[in-house]
């Protein structure tokens, strides 16, 4: 009932009743302000304090181990084997860890900074991207290289390209920060320089390539980071290389005739990627479309569109006790959050509905696993 009530009144401030867009700022204000308080009490850090002595690289380089992996009982020392959807505690993750923080922290204060125009928050959030980008000292080298590596198998995979999605906010929370006078030329300069030899490094190496072929989320996140970081960077090109591989790869590949997400639904945890793919899709449909270009009402000669895949899956989101499936092996009862797709694609496509449900839905989680996996927290920003 309560949940109803809310949507009532939401609806109330919807563009197709009112004639007004929906004020996100204003819903989010509290929440916004709230995070940025706290991350203003805390340093940055990055990946420099948090060596490992099992990555391959240097103490620059991200290391991440993948999810999934496990020792195998049979072979004790030996190579580990994969248990799809079940998460070792074991692995490390502490360059993960705080990538999503910096992911976390950066977007709050720079939102903070554009409601309240206080400039102690850019501040604070320039400070944490000089520490990632810029200083010799602490800096992210600009590639994946030993990402979502597995003991005796691998020192590093394409699949963990998927780690930096979280810098996608990160990248909009630059491009909104440099409307002021936070970062001087040279600072940009050389946060532009640091994403410039990232793009390189995702679409030209064995590695990059290998993600931008993955058939399922993966190579959504990819597109997507291509996608955002071209936008912040003004690469033209890539950016139209995104709006086509999106067209005529992306939507062929992932949805099927009824707009469902046949490579998601077939994992372990089908809810909860359907949710990550949508997010992922959606987000580059904010991203790369135009006036000329509008990827929120493009279809396939044979009608798969981002309309329909967001109205075969709302109903689920907005009911999750109609879903056909399966429950997810892990974290089924954390989901769904308050999702970007909705919100992006109510505004794109003159959607009130989805504009309630994603008012309606909680905004936050403590639980590390779907901090993970919610890369864009404030929609503020976009």
């Amino acid at each position: 009932m309560l949940q109803k009530m809310l949507c009532t009144l939401i609806l109330l401030f919807c563009l197709p009743v009112t004639g007004q867009p929906l004020d996100v700022a204003g819903i989010d204000r509290q929440r916004i302000l709230r995070e940025a308080a706290s991350s203003l009490a805390q340093a940055p850090q990055t990946i420099t304090a948090f060596p490992s002595p099992r990555s391959s690289g240097g103490v620059h380089d991200f290391y991440s181990e993948g999810d999934y992996w496990w020792p195998d009982p049979a072979q004790p020392g030996g190579p580990y084997i994969q248990r799809d959807g079940l998460t070792n505690p074991d692995n490390f993750v502490a360059h993960r860890r705080v990538l999503v923080r910096f992911s976390v922290q950066v977007p709050a204060l720079v939102a903070a900074w554009k409601i309240s125009g206080e400039r102690r928050y850019a501040e604070h959030a320039a400070d944490h991207l000089r520490a990632w980008f810029i200083d010799p000292a602490t800096r992210l080298n600009p590639n994946l290289q030993y990402a979502q590596a597995i003991f005796g198998r691998s020192s590093g995979r394409g699949i963990g390209i998927i780690d930096t999605v979280h810098l996608v906010e990160v990248a909009r929370a630059v491009e909104v920060l440099e409307q002021g006078d936070i970062l001087s030329a040279d600072e940009r300069r050389q946060i532009h320089h640091w994403f410039t030899d990232y793009l390189q490094w995702l679409t030209t190496s064995k590695n990059g390539q290998d993600e931008r072929d993955a058939k399922n989320n993966h190579g959504s996140c990819w597109l997507l980071q291509v996608a955002a970081f071209a936008h912040l960077t003004g690469d033209q090109q890539l950016l139209a290389y995104a709006r086509d591989r999106f067209k005529t790869v992306l939507l062929p590949t992932q949805l099927a005739a009824d707009g469902s997400l046949p490579l998601e639904l077939k994992r372990t945890k089908p809810y909860g990627y359907a949710l990550f793919d949508l997010e992922a899709l959606a987000a580059l449909c904010r991203i790369l479309s135009t006036p000329s270009d509008n990827l929120w009402t493009y279809a396939t000669p044979d009608g798969r569109s981002m309309a329909q895949a967001m109205a075969w899956m709302a109903p689920y989101i907005r009911d999750k006790r109609t879903w056909p499936l399966p429950p997810d092996v892990m974290y089924d009862k954390e989901w769904p959050m308050r999702q970007t797709s909705l919100l992006f694609a109510g505004r794109a496509l003159g959607k009130p509905d989805y504009l309630a449900l994603w008012a309606s839905l909680p905004a936050d989680s403590s639980v590390e696993e779907v901090i993970r996996n919610f890369f864009i927290r404030q929609p503020a920003l976009w």
